[in-house]
């Protein structure tokens, strides 16, 4: 009977996915065209200016910002400024980025810099004229804000379905209780039991968190409209945050079997330890390769669906300053392959949360699993 209950709750677990999936990609479709109308209007913006450059206009959509555009009426940009914090020559500077005027001017000195090192980066003049950055700059960004709206909306989710079980204690879910359970279920099932063991329910937390918090920044970052349309996850430094979370989990954890594998490994000729300790060099630098793949799997495939969609866009333009009659062509190209990518990205979304889930758990798996006689 339980082999059944367990077979059910995946088959509805993949079902629950597969809808919200399809959910997601329908927002995504609905606001394609308002997403082109702000890239064309960008691209006639800077038309009179100079020619369309698609690499500039791929990295101003993926990169983080100290402001969220939402749109553009001819020549206003519809903006939401964010706050600036800056910590610099032994004073606090907290301000909001509008006084920039979306890049165009300068604040008490300080300015958003436009060259290659620096770009997209507040910096200030120092007395040599060089461009250099604040000791200290913790301002609220477009990530970090779109971090906040996706960790309020987890948070009144789950609080939401805790306050159902409590209500309804004995009783089958009901509502978004039953959607969200089978996806609980079976990250605890088939990933942290199936992976950890016996001391499975220690992580689960942890493991159901950054589960629920990669996929929905991941479906999120697909709908370019506001409050979604931040590239959260195609963020190195949050992949590499989570990252390092999973890493000092695995460290602290460790036990004496796992140390002993890395600085001693059983089975290994003698002459591979000393006198030179090649394994275990190979073992101790095998538990930091482990994060950094991480961090950069999920950080690559994000970014590389995203740059892959706005360089099909790009081409309809591109295309269009040669002719016009070429734009229109082509665009009937570049939004059929748009389309078909995004729907590759609605499984990227998927299958890069649970794989990072899944070595998360496999990682706590290998550093607590007993000796085995």
């Amino acid at each position: 009977m339980s082999d059944k209950s367990g077979v059910r709750n995946k088959l509805q677990a993949g079902w629950l996915i597969l809808f919200l999936l399809v959910f997601v990609y329908s927002g995504a479709i609905a606001s394609d065209q308002a997403h082109d109308q702000v890239i064309g209007e960008e691209v006639e913006n800077r038309a009179s200016q100079a020619d369309f450059k698609a690499g500039d206009m791929i990295l101003e959509h993926i990169s983080d910002a100290y402001e969220w555009h939402i749109m553009d009426f001819g020549d206003t940009h519809v903006t939401i400024p964010l706050p600036v914090i800056l910590y610099d020559g032994g004073e606090w500077h907290v301000f909001m980025s509008s006084h920039f005027h979306h890049g165009h001017d300068s604040y008490r000195g300080y300015f958003i810099s436009e060259h290659e090192m620096n770009q997209g980066k507040i910096v200030r003049l120092d007395e040599a004229g060089q461009e250099v950055r604040p000791t200290l700059d913790i301002s609220i960004t477009k990530n970090v804000t779109a971090i906040f709206l996706s960790g309020a909306l987890l948070v009144f989710v789950f609080i939401s379905v805790a306050r159902a079980y409590t209500r309804r204690k004995g009783h089958a879910p009901k509502g978004f209780q039953s959607f969200i359970e089978p996806i609980i279920l079976f990250v605890r099932d088939d990933i942290a039991k199936a992976s950890i063991g016996k001391n499975y329910e220690k992580y689960t937390p942890y493991l159901l968190t950054i589960f629920f918090f990669i996929l929905l920044n991941n479906l999120m970052g697909l709908i370019p409209i506001f409050p979604a349309g931040a590239n959260v996850t195609g963020n190195i430094g949050v992949t590499g945050v989570m990252a390092f979370f999973t890493f000092v989990i695995t460290t602290i954890n460790g036990n004496k079997n796992y140390w002993k594998h890395i600085f001693n490994t059983p089975g290994v000729p003698w002459w591979l330890k000393l006198p030179v300790p090649l394994m275990p060099f190979v073992e101790l630098m095998g538990m930091f390769t482990k994060p950094f793949v991480l961090m950069v799997r999920l950080f690559a495939n994000i970014t590389a669906g995203h740059i892959t969609i706005l360089s099909f866009v790009s081409l309809i333009f591109i295309f269009g300053q040669m002719s016009a009659g070429l734009g229109y062509g082509v665009s009937i190209v570049s939004v059929g392959f748009s389309i078909f990518i995004n729907f590759v990205e609605l499984l990227v979304a998927l299958i890069q949360a649970y794989v990072f889930t899944l070595l998360s758990a496999l990682y706590f798996g290998m550093a607590t699993e007993e000796a085995h006689h």
